[in-house]
Order: C-alpha cells, then sequence, then structure tokens
C-alpha cells in the first residue's frame, strides 16, 4: 500500500516501509493498532490547525518535521515553516491518513488490564455525571426545559396522548438480554417490575389477550430493591480500548422498544425535527461535513462518551410536562448496573448502549444543548422560526454533531456545562478539514479511509476472515488502491476455489470491477447471469417456541408486518388495544382477509442471530 501510494504521488516510501517493519519486530501489533492511529489523529489535528507539529513516537528532522512518511507530509505542508499549503495534495492527505489509520480499529480483544481500565473510566464518569447534577443550578435546569419545550413539545404530546390510549406496541430483538432468554424464549417472559406494572399492565403486554390470564399467575412482579441490573460488558473496538455496553433486561428492553417505536411515529409527524436529528441516515451529516470543509461555515463535534454522560436528571426535566411519559421513561429505565470489578452500582446517567432509548434520548439532549449554546451566543431569546433558520447548519446523529462555526466556541462550552466531554482531537472548525458519520472530508474532496476489521485468512475455515478480507478488497478497489487489490486478488485466489467477478449487489463473495461482472451460466427460469462462487450461510439457532409465548410473537409480527394492523381487522390483542375498538371472536380473523407473516415460515423453530457464520460454494446471480 505504502508503494502504490509513493507511486501515485510521486515520491518514495522506502525508509517508512523500514521504520514500520522494524517497529511492528519491536513493539508487535500494538504498533500498527495504538501508535500509528494516534499519529494519524496528530494529523488531522495538524490540517485542522494549518501546522505542522511534533509527535512523541516518532523522531522530527530539523525544524521540527516529521521524518516518518515526511515524503508525503511535504506535499502537504512546507518543510521549512511547517505551514499548511496553499494547495495540499489530497492524494498525499488521503496517503498519510489510509497508511496510519488503516488498522486501528481491527477487531481484536483489548487485554485485560485494558478492559480493567475501561471498566474502571466507567464507573468514574458515573461518579462525573452525579457531580454535574449537583453543580447545575435551578436556572440552568430551567433554561434547558425551556429550550427542549420549544423544540420537542408535539412529539412529547403526541407520545402522551399514545401512553393514555395504550397504543405502545412493545418488541423483542434478536440481540442479548441480561437474564440470557433465547431469541424466542423471549415470548415466555415471566418477570415484569412493579415500576412496568404501573405504567404497562403485565395483562396487557405479557399475553395475546384477557382469555389467557391464568398465565399472569406465573408472573414474578420484582420490587425496585429487587430488579436485575443491566450487565456491563465489553466488546471489541480498538486494541487500546474496548467498547462498554450494558444488556438490559429482556422486560425493559421489550417496552423500550415499544416506547422508541411510539417516539419515531410522532417524531416523523415533525418536518423541522427531521431536518435537525437523524436516526437512521447518516448522509445529511456527511454532506454537511463536506459542505463545511469546503464553506468553513459548519463544525463538527465528536463526544467522548457520549451516553454514559446524559443525566437522567437532564431527562426527567425535559419531560416533566408530561407525566405519563416521564413515568414511562422511567419505568423502562434500568436503575442499577453490574459492573464487572465493581459490584453492582446505582446509576446516574439516563442508560448506557445497549438501551433501546438510549440514541434517540442522547440526540434530543444534545441538540437542546446546540440550541441553548446558540442563545447564549446570541444573546436573545430564540424562537422556533430561529430555529428553523438553522435546519441547513444543525444536525445532530446521536454523538456526532454539526454546527455553525460562528457559536461552536458557546457551544462547546454550554456542552460542557452540561456534562458532555467533547473530544477535541476528533472536533474540526479552524481549518478545513471535517469528520462526521464515518467520512472525511478536505475542503470539499472526500479523504475517507478503507479500514482494515479482522485479520487476513490463511484457511477456509477462517469464514469471518475472508468475508472480512472480500469486502476489504472491494473497497479498496472502488478506493483505487488496484496494487494493492491485486496482492489481496493473490491471498483470495489461493485460497477460495472460485472467485469470479460480480457486481456490487450481488451475494455471492466475489470481486467487484468497474469492467462489469462474469456470466457463467444463464438461470434457466429466471433468464439472469449467474456465477459459481462462495456465498454467506447464517443458520438461526434451534429454539422452538409454542402455547400461549407463540400465539403471542405471531400476532406481534402480524401488527408489526401489516400496514394497517391487526388491530384493522378486528383481532384482539390486548397489548395495542384502542379504545372504541369493536372486538369479535379470534375465529372470524381468517375470513377478514388477515396480513400473511414474514417469509421466515420457521420463525418458531429457530430464531435469533446465528452463532457461527460459514461460506457455501454454489451458483449465485452475478448482480
Amino acid at each position: 500500500m505504502a508503494d502504490e501510494f509513493a507511486a501515485i504521488c510521486c515520491t518514495s516510501a522506502t525508509s517508512d516501509k523500514k521504520t514500520v517493519g522494524r517497529r511492528v519486530e519491536d513493539e508487535g501489533l500494538s504498533f500498527l493498532t495504538i501508535t500509528l492511529p494516534d499519529f494519524g489523529k496528530a494529523i488531522q489535528k495538524w490540517l485542522d490547525q494549518g501546522q505542522v507539529g511534533i509527535h512523541s513516537s516518532f523522531r522530527s528532522g530539523r525544524g521540527g518535521f516529521p521524518l516518518f512518511l515526511g515524503g508525503f507530509l511535504s506535499l502537504i505542508f512546507d518543510r521549512k515553516t511547517g505551514r499548511l499549503l496553499d494547495e495540499p495534495s489530497i492524494d498525499a492527505i488521503f496517503a498519510v491518513r489510509q497508511l496510519t489509520l488503516a488498522f486501528g480499529k481491527i477487531e481484536l480483544p483489548c487485554t485485560n488490564a485494558r478492559v480493567l481500565k475501561a471498566m474502571d473510566k466507567y464507573v468514574e464518569c458515573e461518579k462525573d455525571v452525579r457531580c454535574t447534577d449537583m453543580v447545575l443550578s435551578e436556572e440552568d435546569f430551567a433554561e434547558f426545559q425551556s429550550m427542549s419545550n420549544m423544540l420537542f413539545t408535539e412529539v412529547f404530546t403526541q407520545m402522551e396522548r399514545d401512553l393514555h390510549y395504550e397504543v405502545i406496541l412493545p418488541r423483542h430483538g434478536p440481540g442479548a438480554v441480561a437474564d440470557k432468554l433465547t431469541s424466542n424464549g423471549k415470548y415466555n417472559l415471566r418477570t415484569w417490575t412493579q415500576r412496568l406494572e404501573r405504567v404497562f399492565p403485565s395483562s396487557r403486554y405479557l399475553i395475546p389477550n384477557h382469555r389467557f390470564s391464568d398465565v399472569l399467575d406465573e408472573v414474578n412482579i420484582l420490587e425496585p430493591g429487587a430488579e436485575m441490573p443491566v450487565r456491563v460488558i465489553s466488546v471489541p473496538k480498538t486494541l487500546k480500548t474496548p467498547r462498554i455496553i450494558a444488556i438490559e433486561p429482556t422486560c425493559m428492553m421489550y417496552m423500550q422498544q415499544g416506547l422508541l417505536q411510539c417516539f419515531l411515529n410522532a417524531f416523523n409527524r415533525d418536518n423541522l425535527l427531521k431536518a435537525l436529528i437523524g436516526f437512521d441516515d447518516q448522509v445529511p451529516n456527511q454532506d454537511l461535513a463536506c459542505r463545511g470543509s469546503a464553506d468553513g461555515r459548519t463544525a463538527t463535534l465528536d463526544l467522548s462518551e457520549a451516553s454514559d454522560r446524559v443525566s437522567n436528571q437532564l431527562v426527567r426535566r425535559m419531560v416533566s410536562q408530561w407525566p405519563l411519559l416521564q413515568e414511562a421513561l422511567d419505568a423502562t429505565r434500568s436503575r442499577r448496573a453490574d459492573v464487572p470489578g465493581h459490584g453492582v452500582i446505582r446509576l446516574a446517567k439516563f442508560a448506557s448502549m445497549g438501551s433501546a432509548l438510549c440514541f434517540p434520548v442522547e440526540a434530543m439532549v444534545f441538540t437542546t444543548m446546540i440550541f441553548l449554546g446558540i442563545q447564549k451566543s446570541l444573546n436573545r431569546t430564540l424562537t422556533r422560526k430561529d430555529i428553523a433558520s438553522f435546519a441547513g447548519s444543525v444536525r445532530v446523529y446521536g454523538d456526532d454533531l454539526i454546527v455553525p462555526v460562528e457559536h461552536v466556541r458557546m457551544i462547546v462550552q454550554t456542552l460542557e456545562h452540561f456534562g458532555a466531554r467533547v473530544g477535541l482531537d476528533k472536533s474540526f472548525w479552524t481549518g478545513k478539514f471535517r469528520e462526521s458519520c464515518g467520512k472525511e472530508y478536505f475542503n470539499g474532496q472526500d479523504v475517507s479511509i478503507v479500514r482494515v476489521r479482522q485479520v487476513l485468512p490463511s484457511t477456509i475455515t477462517d469464514a469471518g476472515g475472508i468475508i472480512s478480507t472480500v469486502s476489504l478488497r472491494n473497497r479498496l478497489y472502488l478506493a483505487g488502491l488496484w496494487s494493492t487489490v491485486r496482492v489481496l486478488d493473490k491471498l483470495l485466489t489461493g485460497i477460495l476455489k472460485e472467485f469470479p467477478i460480480v457486481a456490487p449487489t450481488s451475494p455471492a463473495l466475489g470481486r467487484v470491477s468497474f469492467l462489469g461482472y462474469e456470466t457463467q451460466r444463464m438461470h434457466p427460469s429466471l433468464h439472469s447471469p449467474w456465477v459459481r462462487a462462495y456465498a454467506i450461510q447464517g443458520k438461526a439457532p434451534s429454539d422452538e417456541l409454542g402455547g400461549t409465548g407463540a400465539l403471542l410473537k405471531c400476532l406481534l409480527r402480524l401488527e408489526h408486518d401489516s400496514p394497517q394492523g391487526v388491530l384493522d381487522s378486528r383481532i384482539e390483542l390486548v397489548p395495542c388495544y384502542r379504545p372504541g375498538l369493536v372486538r369479535s371472536s379470534p375465529s372470524t380473523g381468517p375470513s377478514l382477509g388477515l396480513p400473511t407473516l414474514s417469509q421466515d415460515e420457521k420463525h418458531l423453530e429457530r430464531s435469533g442471530r446465528p452463532k457461527r457464520v460459514s461460506i457455501k460454494l454454489g451458483w449465485y446471480p452475478s448482480f
């Protein structure tokens, strides 16, 4: 890769390769996964600040100019002054970023010491949230509530109405839960909490209808002190530090999903909020980052430990005028966490990553803080019309924030004042570099990199490695690194019997090419081109479900999948009972043209995420 970039940029990478080889031999994989990415992040800040700097892990030459990757850096910064060139090479910027950051997020487990350190940091973060709650004044809370009301009154009012009429439709997902129930086993849930019972009675949400009320005798309703805590675990993120998430109990996640859908239904009715906040589309954030890198009008901010620093007190204040909504959010929020090395602790945050409500709630909290910062910067009270005028310069997607440059300093101060932590190494507003939602831009040019996610495979039994490497090969091809692609092609063809050229939309594991795709034979009935190749195979684990749980699952799936819903077909499903609904016997259902279940006909026999993924040789479409 270094040789290819050297050819593209008309420089030499000989000494750079020697440095990498020597240091990997001395320091191991951590040089590629920790040291190099730190250097890459430093280069990004140099781009933003317009001045090259010194990095402690690499030697500098005369004048403080870095020696490592010096050939590429000299096409970006002036060797004598260290200042950013008037017209730096976009190819060189892409090269130094790709070479330094490619291995930064490879999915390898951290050492136990790093995992324990991350757990310590999780607990320290809790203490910080408590300290912030104590420091914030009543005036701070009042300002936050006033701005939140201006933004979300219509959404919260609609949610309050839905809660009043009990039209919340819960959902079980395929993910892990704290009580370790299987995917189908969740539908036989027999544990509820007293807090949930007050807002979401088990008689409406745990059984298909009142005819199965005898099942409720088996339900164990827990007092607040006996509730199961969330289970805090680590998952691979980088070798430097793992990602810390919390696995929620089944009953909590079940109703969190219902509240999430209720929120999204209300949110999607508000055109202004849809212009300011995103939940399923990162492209608007990326477009604003690209535009901001060219015109300098918008800044990109990244928050550290974003979800873990959202105070529950702020969330309670945000919805304090909607009592049913406030009680519902509180009932579906886990109050304690089981942290390895620390035992069970009480939580001051609203929720960690893992809660279905974490992402939307943090987005609303950060949006409120942003406009509070803008209001303070302008030194006048904002109106909803004023907020609408920022639709093209403010955008929130989780902890990725786009804000106007002229107000960025006051926004950062406001975020920090309310307990958030702005990651200054990943926030940009001074120069022409911007980063948001996985995309990076310099002066309007895309300089996003291709990351290596897994160790390269050596045998066909390493299905995960093969799948990841095929993806890596195709992304590098689309990025124009064709010499590097030829090396990966040689590796993969030595492992796979068949590795044809396919379109990006093909289910087959193959090579993407700008020249089209192969046709090895035509399908006899579809008359479409097919190729012989490997494809990903993943089988849901065996998980049989019958009785009341099976009926509940089928009814919930019908309601989620149907555009009109089961309710309009006069089927009684108590969890989503609407007042005034004329009920009839379920036996009348088939004659009413009920919507059919999805194509997964064996969902009562097999369910959940595959325990392992394999690849299978066969015939598949070329596109």
